[in-house]
């Protein structure tokens, strides 16, 4: 096949991240590949032209969402409609299921010819298992981010890959590009990094908290300062949400940014930090590419959490632990989520000690387990995608050249 036309549709910053590494990779194994559909800034550096800011997309919840139903239904009706216009070889929908699926849905049923490849397998192992079965009707391929999803897929009637996590490729900064961010921000002391989401909803539930835990730790480490890397999304509400913190708070704001750059700032303000206060969500991958010893949190609205109580499988919603199969980070959901229990997990790993080297040995292992050391995940999915389109072509052999 001569080089795609491919229609992407990305709906959150993670997804972005994930699409504008298998833009560069694709087009490093097939120059000439063109891109349409809907992404952020990092696959607008990549070269797409986005039919609208995916920010406004950026709502979690089963009862936080229906206010903003209505646009985001019309938003879903237009992205399908571009694709089906593009003429497009493929659909990509990346990440975001509540609203690529509802897309390629649309989009299959106009174009039943136009292969369907969904990145990032949904979590059918954690809850709902019936989603693979539904979306088995509009999506032909997936790509898998961990081991032991392709099962799932494969059980449901597509075609899936297990590519590995974009984590896994991430080189953490050296010493010298460290010192300079620490000197840069003025971290004198002991530095924690604190991640409270890319959304305002997160932000409203879980800044009070994560302030609290930080005016507690500080009783206990002097000079404690906190770096804080923002979404461009909720940069302005952070700046300002922190203004009345205990402690110095450094915002790393990516607003006027390239965002290669803001997102390598990024990544050495994680291996910069002693230990990390994060929600719950892709970011513990981050920081376990850069060895950063972590307590998750996370709250969502009371309705949606009796909801999910009742239909969630597993008992974590940390990825590390779940690629490992032990409890290395403390993670604290709903009401289990208290400024004791969080300063509690994070003491222990603000200096060195059992908790952080058995933390740093649990994260290495996680990065061993998508896809570090290997084909790097990019290319794995670029070739998966690649191999999909082109015709039968096994794993295997897609992925036997080195890097």
């Amino acid at each position: 096949m001569s080089a795609p036309r491919l229609f992407l549709v990305a709906g959150e910053p993670s997804g972005d991240r994930l699409g504008a590494a298998l833009m560069a990779a694709l087009v490093a194994e097939r120059p000439g590949t063109s891109f349409a559909g809907l992404g952020g800034p990092l696959m607008q550096a990549e070269g797409l032209d986005p039919l609208f800011d995916f920010s406004e997309l950026a709502v979690m919840g089963l009862v936080e969402v229906l206010p903003r139903l209505r646009r985001i239904l019309g938003r879903i009706r237009q992205t399908a409609d571009a694709a089906i216009a593009s003429g497009a070889d493929a659909l990509i929908t990346i990440d975001s299921p509540d609203f690529s699926l509802r897309v390629a849905r649309r989009v299959k049923r106009a174009r039943p010819d136009m292969p369907v490849i969904h990145y990032v397998a949904p979590s059918v192992w954690a809850w709902r298992p019936g989603r693979a079965k539904a979306m088995a009707a509009h999506v032909d391929h997936v790509l898998a981010l961990l081991p032991f999803e392709p099962p799932y897929m494969t059980a449901a009637g597509m075609g899936c890959d297990f590519v590995g996590h974009p984590a896994a490729e991430l080189a953490r900064p050296g010493e010298e590009e460290i010192g300079r961010l620490r000197a840069e921000i003025g971290a004198c002391g002991p530095l924690l990094a604190v991640l409270p989401g890319s959304r305002s909803g997160e932000l409203r539930r879980l800044l009070p908290l994560f302030a609290a835990t930080v005016a507690r730790l500080a009783e206990r480490h002097p000079g404690l300062s906190v770096v804080l890397p923002a979404a461009p999304s909720v940069a302005a509400e952070l700046a300002g949400a922190v203004r009345g913190w205990l402690v110095p708070v450094h915002v790393l704001d990516p607003r006027g940014m390239p965002a290669a750059q803001a997102e390598r700032r990024k990544l050495t303000a994680l291996a910069a930090a002693d230990a990390a206060l994060a929600a719950s969500g892709t970011v513990v991958l981050e920081l376990a590419a850069m060895g950063c010893p972590m307590v998750a949190a996370y709250r969502v609205n009371p309705l949606t959490s009796l909801i999910v109580r009742h239909v969630v499988k597993v008992n974590t919603a940390n990825l590390v632990n779940l690629l490992t199969g032990g409890g290395d980070v403390p993670e604290f959901l709903q009401e289990y989520a208290t400024v004791n229990a969080l300063a509690g997990a994070l003491e222990p790993l603000m200096t060195d000690g059992p908790a952080r080297r058995a933390q740093i040995a649990a994260l290495e292992l996680a990065m061993e387990r998508v896809g570090r050391g290997g084909v790097p995940p990019s290319r794995r999915a670029a070739l998966a995608v690649l191999g999909a389109l082109d015709g039968p072509a096994g794993p295997d052999q897609r992925f036997s050249t080195s890097t």
